[in-house]
């Protein structure tokens, strides 16, 4: 008995439904009717009033009663309305771009930076830009602006600043499919700048030169290790070529010779020359002589 009592309401329900449709349409009927004599009463004023044109990259949702109309979009061109019962919405189907404020993000590796980007949107579907969201435009806008966030705070500081296409890439990936219940396509994201604090721009910059100046030394260190194994071969051939001993001294003589303001004292190695016969009817080759004579060359 319980379940008959319940059943009993809802059915009273169903038929108080119908009842309220069936009204609905017969009212829409008649006020369609009226619409359409007065155009005629009025004719051809009226046509002023009736017959509108969107642009080429436009499109219009009319609506009649407040309700939808079905079919597709009109436009682009001239379409037709009527008076009082009909009304409509232009959509922009261009694309459009915005900037997104700066945000306060705090990275994974727990780096406050600030970032800006620009995004690229536009309507792939002008029905439902209309009727499922308010204002498609700032609902993009807000969308953009937590989805950069949440990208964002995922990444290091190091990924910001050195992969931003990929960062791009997954904020247009996010954005268009959060949007295709509004027919929004977005169809670019760019990062613009990331904004670093003071402290860590002048920390970063020390790292940086501590950096290039090891570099540095461990080329300087380098060099001197090739050098050393180039003097080190030199002095293996000079050690069996006895004249390239002397060549090399004249050469270094020549060198010095180049400074004339100065007073040289160069010593020459006589036995290694052959000059040291010359020297011993003179007093040379006793028992303190070290086998090198003075080369006194005085300046200019």
């Amino acid at each position: 008995m319980a379940g008959k009592e319940m059943k009993a309401p809802l059915r009273e329900e169903a038929d108080g439904g119908d009842d309220v449709g069936a009204c609905s349409s017969i009212c829409a009927v008649v006020l369609t009717v009226v619409s359409a004599l007065f155009v005629l009463v009025t004719f051809p004023f009226s046509l002023f009033f009736c017959f509108k044109v969107v642009n080429e990259f436009e499109r219009a949702v009319i609506f009649r009663l407040g309700r939808l109309v079905e079919g597709n979009p009109k436009g682009p061109g001239m379409f037709f309305i009527l008076p009082c019962i009909d009304n409509y919405v232009k959509i922009d189907l261009r694309t459009q771009s915005f900037d997104v404020p700066p945000q306060e993000v705090l990275s994974k590796d727990s780096v406050t930076v600030q970032v800006d980007a620009v995004v690229y949107y536009r309507i792939s579907d002008p029905v439902t830009s209309v009727t499922n969201v308010v204002n498609v435009n700032q609902s993009t806008k807000l969308l953009s602006q937590t989805t950069l966030r949440n990208v964002l705070g995922i990444k290091s500081l190091a990924d910001m600043l050195t992969d931003r296409d990929t960062i791009s890439e997954m904020m247009q990936t996010t954005l268009d499919q959060a949007t295709d219940v509004w027919g929004v396509k977005v169809e670019r994201v760019e990062v613009k700048d990331v904004r670093l604090p003071h402290q860590l721009q002048r920390a970063m910059a020390a790292e940086a030169e501590a950096a290039r100046e090891a570099r540095a030394k461990v080329i300087a260190a380098e060099g001197e290790q090739n050098a050393a194994v180039a003097y080190a071969e030199a002095a293996d051939i000079m050690a069996e070529e006895p004249g390239a001993l002397q060549l090399r001294y004249l050469q270094t003589l020549n060198l010095i010779s180049a400074e004339k303001s100065s007073t040289i004292v160069f010593p020459l190695p006589l036995a290694d020359m052959g000059l040291d016969q010359i020297t011993k009817p003179f007093g040379g080759g006793g028992a303190g002589d070290t086998g090198h004579a003075g080369l006194v060359h005085r300046g200019t």
